[in-house]
């Protein structure tokens, strides 16, 4: 949304400057994306002083002059304006200069005098008309001080992300609103001279009724909410006036002729579209409000020719279509330089048709943009008199009859009760009643305060979004600043309704890979797939990225070449999120989560030796895919759940909850240049996501046995007695895995054992057939004492002995 700095401050008086406009519009209102000054062709230009004046010699209409532009010499300027004075400041333009008519100044020779830039008139500077004199200047400044700094010319434009629920915003008005309850001032619509037309009362209709000759017809209920037009006869369509094109600029708009100018002044000022119709190329002195009907065709402004549907809404004469509702207006009835008649139409149209005939059109305008937000209908009347008014101040004519009013009416809005103490409760301080009405009814709402804690509010019909109690405690919190409130932790209750089960799982593993010194990613789901085999997104973001992804490492597997792509080759990222597979009505949805590891294990030191075989040592590797896999494994489905079975090719491990595939550890093939390391991946699902129905209106789904206790960690200080480690040098049987004797080594290791570490792994030389080497390294800890010689001999020879005798492991002698 594009915004007018002059034209806010012609709405509502303010002193801020753009900056500081810009900063109270994104605490209160929405964010203000950028900031755009309107007239940087200005920026060479500086204030300059005469220092010296006198007659040329060879002119008499001429001036030599000596000007201090800040340059540290004095410069040779030679001008023609009569009001030139030693001491005064002025406008310079140096030499290189274009101005904003297109003229390069340059260093020249003007009757046998060298001139060495431009001082400069209000009409050489695109200010004004005058161009009798330079540009006399009244200001505090040294001479080379940018001429923008010390005399804002111009207007200045605000880019306004506006979200979707503010439709109101989508105006001057709407903004003007918020900044006068900030600023506490009245908000009035600028007077405009000439604008002063009488105007007929409306005459109010249910379906159909009649204006200067020509009747007007809703053919069915719902297509439109509200339609109100007025004739004006005796117009001359030309070029605007100068202040209506610059308003226009201001925004983004071009300048098209007086009357289509009037109507965009108006759509932009109060955000109410509306659209002029030449009346003699109206057939059969009527304007209908009709469905299309299948197959017709218009031309519209644009000049396309579009194929309507008859789920779309058209404006028709008595023949033809004319217009696309709420979209965009037809040639056959556009306004031109013949035009002396015209129809004007203000509506209200139907948001979601709207933005159904937008979508099946292709046809995006300023109009249907605020018609699929919604537009006030009360707001009708106000625009059509303004716009009338404007029109014939600017194009001249005149309304004979009174304007025709299809509306039934609204229903009238209920009051909603706001408590102060939920306002207590939601916000976590207090805000007594009468500044919570003080705050509403600064930008419009009605609110009085009935009790201590109940203040009964009125919305006012432009805020569609205010529909609940917690959408006033919302504005509430907006209008009063969100930094007025306190951000220390206070006590709370806690709630009553359990977290997700899937929510919880999810948790755990984030953290578990967060402590294990991952990057979470959180990218978009979209890939760039295939018709088979993948879901189709109905209405992508990107036609190279139509489809959902079937798996996580896809989307990784970008990532990593996104950041390879800038010299990043050491990468540890995880991402948990949905992954969709095509289905029978709605896709098959599983969250999982997904790992990519690549490069060194640790960030490098300038201590680390400088050889290949430690960048090797350092490198991640397979077995490091699959310890994080066992990790993600026993936080999601308990230690020793997921059994993992060797795989082929870059497949190195599928992992399985009993004959259930449940994930993967692989290499990844990567779009990556030649000194990539490889890269490995883990992916695992995390459960189904439930796609069925939610609970019906007035019931809820929670049923308490499927939600597990939630598991806390007990606190443990931090050991005071130093550990105790053995190292084991194993045989083992080629058909025994290393997670196999781990588990035999915890289970009669006993409780004092705080870690066990696999850290070897030697085959072939003496070691015998079949079996190899590995070596764990164990850490035990007694929390009152330290452990001695005799206790760990003990402990060593008791696991030596299970091991042999469960699992057929022997210690290693040589």
């Amino acid at each position: 949304m594009n915004v007018s700095y002059e034209w806010l401050r012609a709405l509502v008086p303010f002193r801020e400057t753009p900056a500081k406009l810009r900063d109270l519009i994104t605490s209160r209102v929405a964010t203000v994306d950028e900031l755009v000054p309107l007239r940087q062709d200005l920026a060479p230009i500086v204030v300059a002083r005469v220092v010296e004046a006198g007659r040329h010699p060879d002119s008499d209409h001429l001036w030599v002059t000596k000007v201090d532009a800040g340059t540290g010499e004095l410069l040779d300027v030679v001008c023609g304006a009569p009001n030139v004075e030693a001491g005064k400041l002025y406008p310079f333009a140096p030499t290189g200069t274009t101005m904003p008519n297109g003229l390069k100044i340059e260093r020249r020779r003007i009757r046998g005098q060298t001139s060495n830039g431009m001082l400069c008139s209000p009409r050489e500077l695109g200010l004004g008309e005058d161009h009798e004199g330079i540009l006399e200047l009244s200001v505090d400044a040294a001479p080379g001080t940018p001429f923008l700094k010390v005399m804002p010319a111009g207007d200045t434009k605000l880019v306004i992300d506006v979200s979707p629920n503010r439709p109101d915003l989508l105006s001057h008005l709407g903004v003007a609103r918020e900044i006068a309850a900030a600023v506490d001032s009245p908000v009035t619509l600028p007077r405009i001279d000439g604008a002063d037309a009488a105007i007929p009362t409306a005459s109010r209709v249910r379906a159909e009724g009649r204006t200067g000759g020509v009747d007007v017809r809703v053919q069915e209920e719902g297509l439109v909410r509200r339609y109100m037009a007025a004739v004006i006869r005796g117009i001359r369509v030309g070029p605007s006036p100068e202040w209506l094109v610059r308003r226009l600029e201001a925004v983004g708009s071009r300048s098209i002729n007086n009357v289509v100018d009037a109507t965009n002044y108006v759509l932009h000022e109060l955000g109410q579209p509306t659209h002029a119709f030449d009346l003699q190329r109206l057939g059969g002195g009527a304007i209908v409000v009709r469905r299309a009907r299948a197959g017709e065709r218009i031309v519209t402004l644009d000049g396309i020719e579009r194929t309507l549907a008859d789920t779309m809404t058209v404006i028709a004469d008595a023949q033809r279509p004319q217009a696309v509702a709420g979209i965009m207006g037809g040639r056959d009835s556009e306004v031109s330089e013949s035009t002396t008649e015209i129809l004007l139409e203000v509506a209200s149209f139907d948001p979601a048709r709207t933005r159904a005939t937008r979508r099946s059109l292709g046809l995006s305008t300023d109009a249907s943009y605020r018609f699929e937000r919604g537009v006030d209908p009360l707001l009708a009347p106000a625009a059509l008199e303004r716009t009338v008014r404007l029109i014939v101040a600017v194009a001249g004519g005149r309304v004979d009859d009174a304007p025709v009013d299809v509306y039934a009416g609204d229903s009238l809005p209920m009051p909603l009760p706001l408590r102060v103490s939920r306002v207590r409760t939601i916000l976590g301080d207090v805000v007594p009643a009468d500044e919570v009405a003080s705050l509403l009814r600064g930008v419009g709402f009605d609110a009085r305060v009935e009790s201590n804690d109940v203040v009964r509010v009125m919305t006012p019909s432009w805020r569609i979004d205010v529909q609940r109690e917690i959408d006033l405690i919302e504005e509430v919190a907006r209008l009063r600043g969100y930094d007025s409130f306190p951000d220390e932790i206070r006590p709370f209750r806690a709630g009553n309704v359990p977290d997700d089960p899937q929510w919880l799982l999810a948790r755990r593993v984030r953290d578990a890979l967060v402590g294990a010194g991952l990057l979470e990613t959180r990218p978009m789901p979209f890939v760039r797939g295939a018709d088979t085999g993948y879901v189709r997104v109905a209405n992508p973001l990107a036609e190279n990225e139509a489809f959902l992804r079937r798996d996580i490492l896809d989307t990784l597997s970008r990532r990593a070449e996104y950041n390879l792509a800038r010299m990043q080759g050491d990468l540890r990222l995880f991402e948990i999120g949905a992954t969709f597979l095509p289905d029978e009505s709605l896709p098959h949805e599983e969250l999982h989560v997904g790992a990519l590891i690549m490069g060194r294990r640790r960030p490098p030191h300038f201590t680390d030796p400088k050889s290949d075989e430690f960048d090797r040592a350092m490198t991640f590797d397979a077995w490091d895919a699959k310890a994080l896999a066992e990790l993600v494994c026993d936080q999601a489905y308990g230690p020793g759940a997921v059994s993992f079975v060797a795989g082929s090719s870059d497949e190195l491990w599928e992992l399985r909850v009993g004959e259930r595939r449940v994930g993967i550890v692989r290499a990844l093939s990567l779009d990556a240049p030649v000194w990539a390391k490889p890269a490995f991946g883990v992916e695992l699902s995390l459960g189904i996501v439930d796609s069925t129905n939610v609970a019906p209106a007035g019931q809820h789904a929670y049923r308490g046995a499927e939600y597990a206790p939630v598991r806390v960690k007990p606190f443990r200080a931090i050991p005071s007695q130093p550990a105790s480690t053995m190292d084991l040098a194993l045989l083992v049987p080629q058909s025994v895995d290393a997670g196999t004797v781990e588990r035999a080594i915890r289970d009669v290791a006993g409780d004092l054992l705080e870690s066990i570490l696999l850290f070897d792994e030697h085959s072939g030389g003496k070691i015998e057939t079949g079996s190899r080497s590995l070596a764990w390294r164990l850490t035990f800890r007694h929390p009152e004492r330290t452990l001695s010689a005799k206790e760990m001999e003990g402990r060593r020879t008791n696991v030596l002995r299970h091991l042999e005798k469960t699992l057929n492991v022997r210690p290693r002698s040589t």
